[in-house]
């Protein structure tokens, strides 16, 4: 099977957005929960396409786009410009919910992140200023293309000179910590507790 990591293209968006759903449950399939299959990759997705297009990266088969590694250079820039050009338009298409949030769906949760987005990051946010993320389909994975995805965006965001790359991820995803430990990510700081805790984990570049 023919298969490609490349920069990602205007045409890409829907492909994006779909592997943003189909990963959105804990990795997995969200469409069942979802009545707005973009609620998810307006929050995920879309903002890194249109604000850092050189560092949003697809992988590609025969059957179309079927994972992405995306990026951000420079964190609180980025968050400046998600909440100050990304977000409004949304917002204004979107109304934030109301009512007992215990009986709000999940696709109403997304919504009311357009209007309370979580913009944490990790500090001293000088030491690992840039961030990133990534989501393969079950039929990419196993097979390399994630470290390859992740190894490209680290070279991309070297070229760029930044010192130093962070990531959110949820604490019991044992999986996924073992796969970033492999790639030279260590524990900065976790929020939360229990079940809820989340570990934002950095890399030296």
């Amino acid at each position: 099977m023919s298969i490609q990591i490349r920069s990602y293209r205007p045409s890409d968006e829907t492909g994006t957005y779909d592997v943003c759903l189909k990963t959105g449950d804990a990795g997995q399939d969200a469409t069942a929960l979802h009545v707005d299959p973009r609620a998810l990759g307006n929050i995920y997705v879309g903002p890194y396409l249109s604000l850092e297009p050189q560092l949003s990266l697809v992988l590609e088969d025969e059957d179309g786009i079927c994972g992405y590694c995306l990026g951000a250079l420079d964190t609180p820039r980025f968050f400046h410009r998600f909440t100050t050009e990304w977000l409004p338009p949304l917002q204004a298409l979107h109304p934030d919910p109301t009512g007992d949030l215990e009986s709000w769906s999940p696709t109403q949760r997304m919504y009311h992140e357009l209007h309370h987005p979580d913009l944490f990051h990790p500090e001293p946010i000088a030491e690992f200023p840039s961030h990133m993320h990534i989501d393969l389909l079950p039929r990419a994975q196993g097979k390399g293309w994630g470290v390859r995805l992740v190894g490209e965006l680290l070279s991309r965001l070297r070229d760029a000179e930044s010192p130093g790359v962070h990531l959110g991820m949820w604490g019991r995803n044992e999986r996924a910590l073992r796969f970033y430990t492999k790639l030279g990510f260590h524990e900065l700081t976790r929020v939360g507790n229990g079940e809820k805790v989340s570990l934002y984990l950095g890399r030296a570049l």
